[in-house]
Order: structure tokens, then C-alpha cells, then sequence
């Protein structure tokens, strides 16, 4: 297992990759750990969830450090990734005894109430993109829920992974109740079918979210699955113009363009078009792409060649299926995974940049002619993640984002983004259940009802 820097293409490190004993031995030690876990008082838990927010705090450098190196993140990014992954540990210490309060319900018996109990070790499959965000938005809440957890993380990032563990294990947790797994995508279904293992969450690819939900059903085992998104951001006629597009711009360039949650449909007005199109490729030829570690640079690298070179083809393929190119499309002439801010436009409807996910700085700009057919081509698509609406006219703009776009995360006048305190997750092939808030902290344990005659 190498983690190899996507900007300059130089192997960092190389892991050896977990036996099967290993793994159940993993597995079985974060079991013991949970024995003793579940027992723990929901303060004691909250004491130590905020001891990791301080670990994470005062090693933000190191570990936006780390993210650059192994998947070509910004160093600015980085530190506001890991200053997010605190805000998550502290939202949970701060909120968890509360979102797990026992419940009184009023029936015939003398007493009746229903009570959240932890389900034991939960696996994590999580994806490179974020790789300290999307790990903590699920080790925060089912930590403190009183679960353990065991980690099979990116295999583009395995130094994120085991610096996740040890940050658990410096806050003071129980050893091993939290494991990182170094092991690639073929064992996850056996670690499903371990019998110490009680549910599965994946942040992924709709495909790897099939096998995962495929694998934990035939166990009848609990799943969470939150996937890939090709988020629409709907510019109404009344849409503040300069406003609107710097809020696109920044949305389709985080991460480089790596999110699931990121801008890549932006349906306008055909009124609106022309001036959307000068002032977006504007904006987004002003932004500097280089090497993560300078601070000056906005866009790093794509994590990896293959993932660069495949969003290059649906690029070549749109303009083959006639969309037009205004700005980048084309493969640099330098060392590094990089790919240049790409503006697409006269995208419709059989394009890869219409029908796919394009995971990358690329923006398809699709033209409609009022709002009716805005929303309409906004909900032509298998995902539903998140959406975004932009118009002077909040009250209809709320009425769209509640009414009528089919996602999980609506936003109006603003880019779609998570939240501790707000549920986060998708509908369609976007994935089922949701993270974040009280509802994350409950999708693993069980709901049990005791009725006292």
C-alpha cells in the first residue's frame, strides 16, 4: 500500500497491508474496548471527545501537512479541515447527553420509555477527498454514542488514517477502540460478515455504496450510505449576478473540485447566460493552481492520475457530444496530477457532464429558458445530494428549495455545505440516512422501547 504526493508523482511511504489475522485480531480488540466503552457515563465520554479537539488544534499544520502531501490539498484548506473535524468532537461533547436522553412516553404501564443504546463495533469506509472530515463526522457521534470503530480508509491515504487513530488514542480513548485497517477494497466484505461488526457506514462512490449496502443486507446488518452528488445550482432571472457566480466559483473549485457536495450543474436563465458565462470564466481563470504547500496556491493537484486522467476523457467527451469548452479542457504540460479550472457550456442532456458526477474543477453551464424547466432539468439526474437556488425573492426561493428540488441539503443563496448542528445526506443514488445533528448520533444504536407493568 504507497502513498504517492499527486504533485510531484514521489512515493512518501510504503505500508505493508494487513493479514486477515490481523484484521480479526483489530477487530476483536475493539470489541473488548466497547465492553468497557458502553458503560462509560456520557460526560466522561464528552471529557475525553473534547481532548481530541484540542489534539487536533494544536497538530492543525501537521495534519494539513499530511493531506497535502498524500492527496494534494492546500495547506489553507487543510488547517480549516482539521479546525472543522474539532468543531464536529466538540459539538458532540457539548450536545451528545442531551441527543440521548431517554425518552418518556405516556401509556397504560406504570412507567414506559424508550432509550438509545449502542449497537458495538461499526465499520467506516471513507473515501480520500476529505479524509480527516469525513472520518470525524462519523467517529464524533458514534463515539459518543458509546459505539467502537474500525476505519477502512483511502488506500491513497493511509498516513491520514493511522494519524486518525492516533489522535483517539493520544486524547486518551480506550486503546483499540478505534482501529484504523490498513487493507484494500476486496477484504471490506469480510470485515462486514464478522460477526463483532454490527453495522457499516461508506462515504463513496455509488458503486462502492452498492457493494457495501449489497454485502451488509445479506447480514440484515445497518447501513448509512452517503455518495456521489452532482449538485445543481439553480440562477434565476432575479438572481443577484456578481453575488451568484462568486458563490458558484467558490463552490465548484473546493477541494480542487473534489466534493461530492461541490457545485457542478449550474442551470441558468437564458436571459442571465451570457453575463453568468463572462463573469464565471473570469473568476475562474483568476484562481492560481500549484503546489499545495505554498500558501498562496487556491487549487492543488487531483489526488491521483487515474481519477485525473478519467475526468479529462468526460471533458473530451462533452465536447465531442457537442458542449462547448470556455476556458481549460486540456491536460497540462507538467509533472503533477493537475487539471486547470474548465467551463463547459452548451451542455445538455446524453453529455457525461449532464448525466455524471465530474469530480474535479470542471462546471457545466446548461441553459433553460425560465423557471419551470430550471427545476425540472435540476432533478434530471440518479443524484440527489445536495442543490443550491439563487434569487432575490427568498420566500421563493425557499419554497423551491423545500417544494420542488429533489436532494438532501437545499440551499438558497448560498453553497451547499455540512454543518454539525444540520443533517447531512442524500436521496437517490446520492445514498440513504443522514450524519450530523441528533439524527447522525442516532442511526447507530438501537432504539429499544422498555415498558415497565
Amino acid at each position: 500500500m504507497e502513498a504517492i504526493n499527486p504533485t510531484t508523482g514521489e512515493t512518501i511511504q510504503t505500508y505493508d497491508e494487513m493479514s486477515p489475522q490481523q484484521v480479526e485480531d483489530a477487530i476483536e480488540q475493539a470489541h473488548e474496548a466497547f465492553l468497557g466503552w458502553h458503560r462509560v457515563s456520557v460526560p466522561d465520554r464528552a471529557a475525553l471527545m473534547q481532548k481530541a479537539a484540542q489534539v487536533l488544534r494544536d497538530n492543525k499544520n501537521e495534519f494539513a501537512k499530511l493531506m497535502a502531501e498524500e492527496m494534494g490539498k492546500v495547506m489553507r484548506d487543510g488547517r480549516a479541515e482539521v479546525q472543522k473535524c474539532a468543531w464536529v468532537c466538540e459539538y458532540y461533547a457539548e450536545n451528545a447527553e442531551h441527543m440521548l436522553q431517554t425518552e418518556l412516553v405516556e401509556t397504560e404501564a406504570s412507567k414506559s420509555f424508550v432509550t438509545f443504546q449502542p449497537l458495538g463495533v461499526v465499520l467506516a469506509v471513507m473515501p480520500w477527498n476529505f479524509p480527516f472530515w469525513q472520518v470525524f463526522r462519523f467517529a464524533a457521534p458514534g463515539l459518543m454514542a458509546g459505539n467502537a470503530g474500525v476505519l477502512k480508509h483511502a488506500s491513497n491515504v493511509p498516513g491520514c488514517a493511522l494519524a486518525i487513530e492516533d489522535i483517539f488514542r493520544e486524547a486518551g480513548f480506550p486503546e483499540n477502540l478505534f482501529r484504523t485497517l490498513l487493507i484494500g477494497s476486496k477484504q471490506v466484505e469480510t470485515v462486514i460478515e464478522h460477526p463483532l461488526v454490527k453495522a457499516a457506514t461508506l462515504t463513496g462512490s455509488t458503486p462502492a455504496g452498492r457493494a457495501v449496502a449489497r454485502k451488509a443486507g445479506d447480514m440484515l446488518k445497518k447501513t448509512v450510505l452517503e455518495l456521489g452528488g452532482s449538485d445543481p445550482y439553480v440562477i434565476l432571472e432575479d438572481a443577484d449576478l456578481e453575488e451568484s457566480v462568486a458563490t458558484c466559483v467558490n463552490s465548484r473549485l473546493i477541494n480542487a473540485g473534489q466534493s461530492c457536495i461541490a457545485a457542478k450543474r449550474f442551470i441558468v436563465v437564458e436571459s442571465l447566460r451570457k453575463r453568468f458565462e463572462k463573469l464565471f470564466v473570469e473568476q475562474m481563470r483568476a484562481r492560481k493552481m500549484g503546489d499545495p504547500m505554498d500558501e498562496e496556491t487556491q487549487i492543488g493537484p487531483q489526488a491521483r492520475h487515474d481519477l485525473r486522467d478519467q475526468l479529462h476523457k468526460q471533458v473530451e467527451q462533452s465536447i465531442k457530444n457537442g458542449a462547448q469548452c470556455l476556458l481549460g479542457g486540456n491536460l497540462p504540460d507538467s509533472k503533477g496530477a493537475f487539471y486547470p479550472p474548465t467551463v463547459l457550456t452548451n451542455v445538455k442532456k446524453g453529455m457525461p457532464a449532464y448525466e455524471e458526477e465530474m469530480f474535479g474543477p470542471v462546471a457545466a453551464i446548461i441553459r433553460v429558458s425560465d423557471d419551470k424547466e430550471a427545476i425540472r432539468v435540476a432533478n434530471d439526474s440518479v443524484f440527489g445530494l445536495g442543490a443550491a437556488v439563487f434569487t432575490r425573492d427568498v420566500a421563493k426561493g425557499e419554497n423551491i428549495a423545500t417544494n420542488e428540488l429533489e436532494a438532501g441539503c437545499c440551499f438558497v443563496n448560498a453553497f451547499v455545505k455540512s454543518d454539525p448542528r444540520l443533517p447531512f445526506g442524500g436521496v437517490k443514488e446520492s445514498g440513504y440516512g443522514r450524519e450530523l445533528s441528533h439524527y447522525g448520533i442516532k442511526e447507530f444504536v438501537n432504539i429499544k422501547t422498555v415498558y415497565v407493568k
